[in-house]
């Protein structure tokens, strides 16, 4: 059974990383991509595993749940391992020459290694205590990463950031220990199985509140936004592309998702809230986007609004919302990673992030250019690229389900994407070159191999709602749409 390997892999990593990887040069840099090379293989390798199995449930040390803990494999942990896993190898190759710039580089792959097991142990966990214990594991990694620089101001974010992330890991332990003194269980299919034979109460309400506040805290929802447009500008371009691509989307999104669409009962009340959190986080994340003149910081803001639309098409509650929220989450992990990538990119030659002291950089930096042209495309929604078919879903699955009114406002926002990510393009890529920056040279090639193989997926993910590749999708899609049937799908494996 290979479930426990994605929380070994990157543990072990972590571990002979640390060990040696001062001692030995280049080391770090070996261990670290065959350890997310490896991790990406176990996932590629879940999607035959779910085609054929559906769910397979893993009992660690052999002791049947709801008395031991169990990690569960579904169409939806295949998906986002997949998601996760994919983008951690690509920044991890891309980290080999952007990192040189930093001293103890074996201390980033360490907290890398260790962020990455915490996300895989949060999608793999049947438990909910593990769940938040994980969640911590990837928190505190991620806390000392946005500090890596150890500059004043990524000092400050990162303690910005450490105290807003402990917040809403207390709203979440407070809800599990009042969901446990409810249920007298921590295994999440034994909750939902005991929550469905008792007649919903206030109790409940309440822990919904509270897992509501604090994974709407760890997406950066509105208004729960404040740490991300500081932490992600401060951290290195890889930890950037790793918090905005897929770093919420796990700890906010997926567990969000796995908590109240496979446990609690969703009800039309919580369907609504997410409606209006979505559509909140979508409109202000893009009016706040196009002030910037950060590029790190424009994009920081850009994933709040994009973030919104995933929301919002979840909380449609529909099989084709649904479809449209994954579709999305995935499209934006890809894009919305690569753009980081090509934001230290462009850092790295002209050491400034400011646009107003870029511009003309598409001769000399012609890889960025074209790779940055393709993100931007992607996330404003420009066919044929993937951004496009999974708004266009969403949009169709809003006007499906009656809400006219806000699926022109997520027309309106992606217009108003466009708008901004052209301004950043046109005050980067074109125009006049600065008389400072005529002789910077592209950056070195394993950086651009991992900005050119983000950019071609950009191109091709458009293909998920092919028949060939649709099941993928599809698989995920049909775990929110089983609901509380997930208790029936974990107990009759166990049986």
């Amino acid at each position: 059974m290979m479930l426990p390997f994605f929380v070994i892999i990157p543990l072990g990593t972590a571990f002979l990383i640390s060990l040696f990887g001062k001692k030995i040069k280049n080391l770090s840099d070996i261990l670290a991509n065959l350890g997310t090379l490896s991790l990406l293989i176990f996932s590629l390798y879940s999607i035959s595993q779910v085609a054929t199995q559906k769910i397979l449930v893993y009992k660690v040390g052999g002791w049947i749940p709801p008395i031991g803990i169990c990690m569960v494999l579904d169409g939806l942990t295949s998906f986002m391992l997949v998601t996760v896993n994919l983008v951690s190898f690509l920044v991890t190759l891309y980290s080999i020459n952007y990192m040189e710039r930093y001293t103890d580089k074996y201390r980033f792959y360490t907290l890398f290694m260790l962020m990455l097991a915490g996300m895989n142990g949060i999608i793999i966990t049947g438990d909910l205590f593990n769940l938040f214990v994980f969640l911590e594991i990837a928190s505190i990694a991620s806390y000392a990463l946005v500090a890596f620089g150890t500059e004043a101001e990524e000092l400050e974010a990162s303690f910005k950031y450490a105290v807003m992330g402990s917040v809403a890991s207390s709203f979440i332990l407070l809800g599990i220990a009042l969901l446990y003194s409810y249920t007298s269980t921590l295994n999440m299919a034994d909750i939902s199985q005991v929550l469905s034979g008792k007649p919903p109460g206030q109790m409940v309400n309440f822990v919904a509140v509270l897992f509501l506040a604090g994974f709407g805290l760890k997406a950066a929802l509105v208004p729960f936004h404040a740490w991300l447009p500081d932490a992600h500008p401060s951290a290195p371009a890889p930890i950037s592309a790793m918090l905005s691509g897929v770093f919420i989307k796990t700890l906010g999104v997926y567990a969000l998702c796995r908590v109240f669409f496979n446990i609690l009962t969703v009800s039309s009340r919580l369907l609504f809230v997410l409606i209006v959190f979505g559509m909140i986080s979508m409109v202000v994340g893009a009016f706040l986007a196009i002030a910037q003149t950060d590029i790190k910081r424009m994009f920081a803001y850009s994933s709040i609004s994009q973030i919104g639309y995933i929301i919002f098409a979840l909380g449609i509650g529909t099989p084709l919302a649904f479809f449209g929220a994954l579709f999305h989450l995935f499209n934006h992990a890809v894009f919305k990673s690569l753009l980081f990538l090509n934001s230290g990119a462009i850092e790295y030659s002209t050491n400034t992030r400011n646009l107003n002291r870029l511009g003309g950089l598409s001769r000399s930096l012609p890889v960025t250019g074209y790779t940055s042209l393709l993100g931007s495309m992607a996330i404003s929604g420009i066919p044929p690229l993937g951004g496009f078919w999974s708004k266009l879903i969403i949009i169709i699955a809003a006007i499906q389900a009656g809400y006219f009114v806000s699926a022109l406002v997520a027309i309106l926002i992606s217009i108003l994407t466009l708008a901004y990510y052209l301004k950043f393009l046109k005050f980067t890529f074109f125009g006049k070159i600065n008389e400072a920056r005529q002789n910077i040279r592209e950056v070195p090639g394993l950086m651009k191999l991992s900005m050119i193989f983000l950019g071609i997926i950009c191109v091709i993910s458009g293909l998920l709602i092919v028949p060939l590749f649709k099941p993928f999708l599809q698989s995920a899609v049909n775990v929110l749409l089983l609901g509380n049937g997930y208790k029936d799908a974990v107990f009759g494996m166990l049986r």
